[in-house]
């Protein structure tokens, strides 16, 4: 009998010890899924900011299951398959008003969450459509951040009443229509014809223009709202209409600033007519003991080929980086260039294909460590003629040069990119009425921490030459520039009003002044100018890339001269820019875009040139 209860207690005792295991077991599941749940996924689609989808099971599809939908605050959305009637009708706004409201708030969600990694906290209810989950977005609650940003309401009740306001203020200022994708046209939002297909979207009508037609039974006439004729008249008066020429040279005893008037030049060319091919010749063959170059490029110039040549045969030491991606230049002839410097770097990293495809974007030549050349310009034939709108400034400066040659020895050693570290010495230099800073990226962060501070502070004007803008924070802080009664203009490039990514229809939204460029070149700039005291340049375009992946290279400038000097050419740019591309976009091959169907360059991009590109017909 004791050895049946004995054998029986450890029978049971082998039992429970399964069971506590299997339980074990059971639990540690529980809590990896638990685990997974919450950890980090990728948001695929945003449906409305308060519906969007996230690849739970990480396989980049959308499988069911996946739609993920915020509790307890509702939004507005262009999404018009939503039905939000009672929402606007409880808030008094009318329909198209509640789509445009709803449009900054897609947009605003986009930007927030799209093809980002979030963290979902799940609640335990959900409907047949979508599972409820917080989300966590860069350590933020998205709930909150949509509170801030005014979108969020509950009950009714916008949970930021102000905010909302001033939304729904600019909203109203918005020219939205509904794009038919599959009619291809484009519609006002009650227009029958809009919705008779579920593929359709709402857009900006400069946008929408691009692509569709427009419907001709609902658009009798152009619907464009996005600058008053007020407003348009108060900002082409404030401009000089110069007609003739302007100065392209500034010089004092340390600095040279140069610029070039691209309306006067119909082809790029390898000769070395403008002072941007000259100056560089100059330079070089004034070099006695070194020449360090950075270029994102070269093109095979005659001229700057041989007094490069000349250079070596003095004994002068030359180095270069430049970039290379995939095994290849953006500039096909910089192989050509590179053979005849002994000392060549490329940005290319074999065993890293996201530091290679970050872009060693800067164009600066240091000669004897006392002197740089550097600005917006490639090192082409584009560049070097004049073709492209840019800027150079050459600086006699020991202390700029050392700036610059700590940042070259960096890359010269291979660190490129993020790899880089932070230069921690005194950044400016000052002389007679000039202070010089200058700064590098990615590692100063310089439109975050250095640009937008000086917008912030402009009492006058900000006047911008840039080839694209794309940084979220730096168009807001433009916009509340705007806002706060500073004189704002802007003249991009072309191909600009194609980029997915261009700010440029919030900015004229917001009713900043911006035009296109009409010319073949391309307004190649990155510049910004302030109340005739400051000019920032250099080689960083304003996006996310040109602060925190590329090498780059910015110059803030205090000096009431060259503040000047450089204002009037953008005034001049300015008025030979036909005030049509106010509120027009132009295609950057086309009969529009002056020269640009005879110049033998393939100006959007496009692989078609001049009279094969459907533009030129």
């Amino acid at each position: 009998l004791r050895l049946q209860n004995y054998k029986l207690q450890k029978h049971l005792m082998k039992k429970s010890v399964s069971t506590i295991i299997i339980l074990i077991i059971l639990l540690c599941i529980f809590g990896l899924f638990v685990c997974f749940k919450n950890s980090g996924a990728k948001v695929i689609k945003i449906i409305t900011p308060t519906k969007i989808i996230v690849d739970l099971n990480r396989n980049n599809i959308f499988d069911e299951g996946e739609i993920i939908c915020v509790p307890e605050i509702s939004t507005f959305t262009s999404n018009i398959l939503e039905n939000q009637d009672n929402l606007a009708k409880a808030l008094k706004i009318n329909n198209d008003d509640s789509i445009k409201i709803g449009y900054l708030a897609d947009e605003y969600a986009k930007s927030t969450l799209e093809n980002k990694q979030i963290k979902l906290h799940f609640h335990t209810n959900h409907s047949s459509e979508c599972k409820f989950a917080d989300i966590i977005v860069d350590n933020k609650s998205y709930t909150e951040l949509q509170k801030q940003e005014g979108f969020a309401i509950k009950n009714n009740t916008p949970l930021n009443l102000k905010e909302f306001q001033n939304k729904l203020v600019t909203a109203k200022k918005l020219s939205l229509v509904l794009a038919n994708i599959k009619s291809g046209k484009y519609h006002e939002f009650n227009c029958k014809y809009g919705k008779n297909s579920s593929d359709f979207a709402v857009l900006p009508i400069n946008e929408a223009e691009l692509k569709y037609e427009k419907c001709k039974y609902c658009i009798k006439s152009n619907t464009r709202q996005n600058i008053s004729p007020k407003t348009q008249k108060e900002e082409i008066t404030q401009i000089t209409p110069y007609e003739t020429k302007i100065n392209e040279i500034f010089k004092d005893e340390n600095i040279t600033f140069i610029v070039s008037d691209f309306t006067k030049v119909s082809k790029p060319s390898r000769e070395c007519q403008h002072n941007f091919c000259k100056q560089a010749v100059r330079l070089i063959n004034s070099a006695q003991n070194t020449l360090d170059i950075a270029a994102y490029g070269w093109a095979e110039i005659p001229e700057i080929k041989n007094a490069i040549n000349n250079a070596k045969h003095r004994g002068v030491k030359i180095r270069l980086v430049y970039d290379k991606r995939n095994g290849k230049e953006y500039y096909p002839e910089t192989t050509k260039i590179v053979k005849i410097f002994e000392n060549a770097i490329s940005d290319e990293n074999k065993n890293n294909k996201t530091l290679t495809s970050m872009l060693m974007h800067n164009k600066f030549i240091i000669s004897d460590n006392k002197t740089v050349y550097t600005g917006s310009m490639n090192f082409s034939t584009t560049g070097f003629s004049g073709f492209n709108a840019n800027n150079v400034i050459i600086i006699n400066s020991e202390k700029i040069a050392n700036l610059y040659t700590a940042e070259f020895e960096q890359m010269y050693s291979g660190k490129f990119h993020t790899e880089k570290v932070r230069n921690t010495d005194l950044r400016t230099t000052n002389y007679d009425n000039t202070n010089i800073s200058a700064y590098f990226s990615p590692q100063d962060k310089v439109i975050t921490k250095r640009v937008i501070p000086l917008i912030t502070q402009a009492k006058k004007y900000i006047y911008i030459p840039a080839f694209v803008i794309t940084h979220n924070d730096l168009t807001n802080a433009l916009i509340e520039a705007k806002n706060r009664g500073i004189s704002i203009k802007i003249i991009t490039d072309a191909t600009s009003s194609g980029s997915t990514h261009s700010k440029n229809t919030k900015l004229r939204e917001s009713g900043i002044a911006l035009k296109y460029e009409n010319f073949a070149g391309k307004l190649h700039n990155k510049s910004i100018i302030i109340d005739d005291e400051i000019v920032i340049t250099g080689s960083m375009n304003f996006s996310n890339s040109g602060e925190n992946k590329n090498d780059e290279n910015c110059l803030i400038i205090e000096n009431k001269e060259i503040a000047k000097f450089y204002r009037e050419y953008f005034e001049y740019l300015w008025a030979k820019i036909p005030d049509k591309w106010l509120y027009n976009t132009v295609r950057a091959e086309s009969k529009d875009s002056i020269n640009s169907c005879d110049d033998g360059i393939d100006n959007d991009y496009d692989g078609k040139t001049d009279i094969d590109d459907s533009g030129c017909f």
